[in-house]
This record gives structure tokens, C-alpha cells and sequence, in this order.
């Protein structure tokens, strides 16, 4: 059984590289400590698979998580303190995960890669 997680990062912010691979570390940890210990552990031990996906805006983000929370699925969202780059308070990007890939892809499988 693959696992996978995936973050998903709202595109029109135009978040600077250096922001956005801080916000997806923060997106990705947050769903990892609410993971249950037994398939956190698996998906550590597994190579920690996760990708990054594009979302168009907020209201997309929240639609995929909602989704992914309806499923059964761990999920986190992250707002900004806002101190460099975005206002804050800004909802920045959401993971899935880590979880089975099927259950993932059935949610995320249409988005594509950042």
C-alpha cells in the first residue's frame, strides 16, 4: 500500500519560492502530527512520498479540503501571520495526508503539479 500526502498551494497569491516552501513545510507538518501514529510511522518509514498541487484561489483550496475531510482524511489548513510577504490572516495553502494514494488521488488526482 502507497501512501502519499499532498499540499495544496493557492496559485494566485504569487507567493516567492522561499515563502511558498515554508508555507507547504508548515501545511505538510501540521497534517502529519494530526496522522494517527501507526500510519504516520508507515508513511515515514516510506519514503514520506508528497507532491504539491496547484489550486487557483481560496475558494478552490477549501473545496478540496472539504472533500478530502468529507472522505475521511486528515487535513490542514494555513493562515499566514502575515509578516513578510501576504496580509495576515491569509489562507496560504492545505495538505491531505498522509494517506493511501487511492483515497488521495480520488480527491486531488485531477490538479496539477506546481
Amino acid at each position: 500500500m502507497e501512501l502519499k500526502q499532498v499540499i495544496l498551494v493557492r496559485t494566485d497569491l504569487q507567493l516567492p519560492k522561499g515563502k511558498m516552501a515554508a508555507q507547504v513545510a508548515h501545511a505538510s507538518l501540521e497534517a502529519f502530527l494530526k496522522t494517527n501514529q501507526t500510519l504516520a510511522k508507515k508513511w515515514h518509514n516510506s519514503g514520506m512520498k508528497k507532491i504539491v498541487l496547484k489550486v487557483k484561489d481560496l475558494k478552490e483550496l477549501h473545496l478540496y479540503i472539504q472533500d478530502a475531510k468529507d472522505a475521511g482524511l486528515v487535513t490542514s489548513i494555513i493562515t499566514d501571520a502575515g509578516h513578510t510577504v501576504v496580509e495576515p490572516g491569509t489562507v496560504t495553502c492545505g495538505a491531505i495526508g498522509p494517506d493511501e494514494e487511492p483515497k488521495v488521488d480520488r480527491i486531488t488526482g485531477k490538479l496539477s503539479m506546481m
